[in-house]
């Protein structure tokens, strides 16, 4: 997902860098000595979440899944003959600019072998830079904006970049096949978040698919992430008919769309969007009753029977006491696809990391079995989710 607010990442960089007490950007073998790196003793692991901001409940979620998985690994004898993960953790407040300066500080002061994050493709970018100068991949648990992998001008992947989830354009594709195949739709409707990339990616790659497989769009709306008033929009919305409303926006301003459509606008039609609206939050803002008939493309599913599924919604919940979302599941996925790395790679060079991120193929991990590609991404299954009456329900998986 990519929420990001103005980033002025290279000023920063050079800024940061200049006065880094570390000196000049290190190299993989340098960064990942010591203590952190290939000389024994605990192996350190970022964590760049956001902790505390505008989308605190995605960052604590993956960083709940990611200690998971280091304490299931810890506790089955670590890695490289006994070696522990061993987590710094940094709050990038949902900023940008503070994951740059978290990203630089777990890089070239706690010595870190990878970083685990960004939530948002916004904070995961803001590091792209310092993770290709400083030779420390970063795998990023959520961030499904395409260019976090990819550079949009050159279309070279980044080589220190990887990520677990899906990216922005399967999202809407699956969306699309959902809604003309099972629920029938023909008529569809698209509200966007105009400020935000990751919203107006899923609106892009949904409208292409609808409309390839026959469907027509009959009405585009949007609005900017912080508004609280929908009423206009959804009023103009209702008044060219549509039978299906597309949102792929952030649960804070989703929430309240589904509520006004609902109350306000008298529309009753199925609503859907991407893994934005994974959060608890979602119910609070829109009511369990609004939320009837509506879905969302997602990551994983805790309604999913797999049995690795099963496994980790109880250890997770004997821990947290609650059911895990798809943010923490990808969260435990990112360590568990590291650990796999660093066992395959044999050391924990920071290099070496990235070498093997790369050949990772048929890892089992619990949001499924995925393969690295040329680009970095996961090739790997999507959920559908419907809420009833507050609650997520597996509805259905998509694969690739």
């Amino acid at each position: 997902m990519f929420r990001s607010k103005s980033v002025f990442a290279s000023l920063l960089l050079i800024l940061a860098l200049s006065l880094s007490a570390c000196g000049p950007a290190g190299t993989g073998s340098g960064a990942g000595s010591g203590a952190g790196g290939a000389d024994g003793g605990a192996i350190k692991v970022g964590i760049n979440a956001e902790l505390s901001g505008d989308v605190a409940s995605y960052g604590q979620s993956f960083a709940q899944g990611a200690e998971l998985a280091a304490a299931k690994i810890n506790e089955e004898g670590g890695l490289l003959d006994g070696r522990k993960i061993e987590f710094v953790k940094a709050d990038n407040k949902s900023d940008a600019a503070e994951s740059t300066n978290a990203a630089l500080k777990l890089m070239t002061q706690d010595q870190v072998v990878a970083i685990i994050g960004a939530a948002t493709s916004g904070n995961t970018l803001a590091m792209v830079d310092l993770a290709n100068e400083n030779q420390i991949p970063v795998i990023a648990p959520t961030a499904t904006s395409p260019i976090v992998t990819v550079d949009p001008e050159t279309g070279e992947t980044h080589e220190f970049i990887f990520r677990v989830c899906f990216i922005d354009p399967f999202q809407g594709q699956v969306a699309a096949k959902f809604a003309l195949e099972e629920l029938g739709v023909k008529r569809a409707a698209i509200f966007t978040d105009s400020s935000s990339d990751y919203a107006k990616g899923l609106a892009a790659a949904f409208k292409e698919a609808f409309t390839a497989g026959g469907g027509q769009i009959v009405a585009e709306e949007s609005y900017v992430k912080d508004d609280t008033d929908f009423k206009a929009q959804l009023t103009r919305i209702k008044a060219a008919n549509p039978d299906f409303l597309f949102i792929p926006g952030y649960y804070e301003e989703v929430g309240l769309i589904v509520k006004q459509a609902r109350e306000d606008a008298g529309l009753t039609i199925p609503m859907m969007g991407g893994d934005g609206w994974d959060s608890p939050t979602m119910v609070e803002l829109a009511g369990a009753e609004n939320l009837n008939n509506t879905f969302f493309t997602n990551h994983y599913s805790a309604g999913d029977p797999d049995p690795r599924i099963q496994e980790f919604i109880k250890a997770f919940q004997a821990e947290y006491n609650k059911v895990p979302d798809g943010f923490a599941a990808l969260g435990y996925d990112a360590v568990m696809l590291l650990a796999d790395a660093i066992k395959r790679a044999g050391s924990a060079d920071p290099v070496a990391i990235k070498d093997a991120l790369e050949q990772s193929k048929d890892v089992q991990l619990v949001t499924g079995t995925i393969s690295i590609n040329e680009q970095h991404n996961p090739v790997k299954a999507a959920v559908v989710i419907e809420y009833k009456d507050g609650q997520q329900v597996f509805r259905t998986k998509v694969n690739p």
